[in-house]
C-alpha cells in the first residue's frame, strides 16, 4: 500500500519532511463502522500545538458518518467531535487521547464489542 501524502493530515511540507508518524491504525468492524488513529510527532512545538503533536481519531458509521472524531486542525486546536457538536478537547498525553477517543467509541456503540 503506497504511504498517503502527508499534506492530507494536515501537515505543510516543511512540517511534513521533519515530523514523525507515531501511530497509524485502522479497524474495521463487523457492523461496517471504521475506527481509525493517525498520530504524528512534531519536531517544533508551537503556541497552537504546544504538546508537539498532530492528530487525526476518527470512528465513524458503515453509511460513512463521522460519529466520533478527535482532531487539531489548524486554526482551532484540540477539540472532539461527538454525535453532531464540535467541543474543546483538553489534552493530557497521547494514552489520555487514545483512551478518550476509545471510551466514546464504547459509549456511542452502546458497549457492543468489535
Amino acid at each position: 500500500m503506497a504511504e498517503p501524502a502527508l499534506s492530507c493530515y494536515g501537515l505543510g511540507d516543511h512540517m511534513a519532511s521533519t515530523a514523525t508518524l507515531v501511530l497509524r491504525s485502522r479497524f474495521i468492524y463487523a457492523d461496517g463502522a471504521i475506527r481509525e488513529m493517525v498520530l504524528w510527532k512534531l519536531p517544533p512545538r508551537s503556541p497552537e500545538r504546544p504538546h508537539g503533536f498532530k492528530y487525526r481519531l476518527h470512528y465513524g458509521s458503515a453509511d460513512g458518518r463521522t460519529v466520533v472524531r478527535y482532531d487539531n486542525e489548524t486554526g482551532k486546536g484540540d477539540h472532539r467531535h461527538i454525535r453532531g457538536r464540535e467541543e474543546p478537547y483538553q489534552f493530557h498525553g497521547v494514552e489520555a487521547l487514545v483512551a478518550d477517543f476509545l471510551r466514546d467509541i464504547d459509549e456511542v456503540r452502546g458497549g457492543a464489542n468489535p
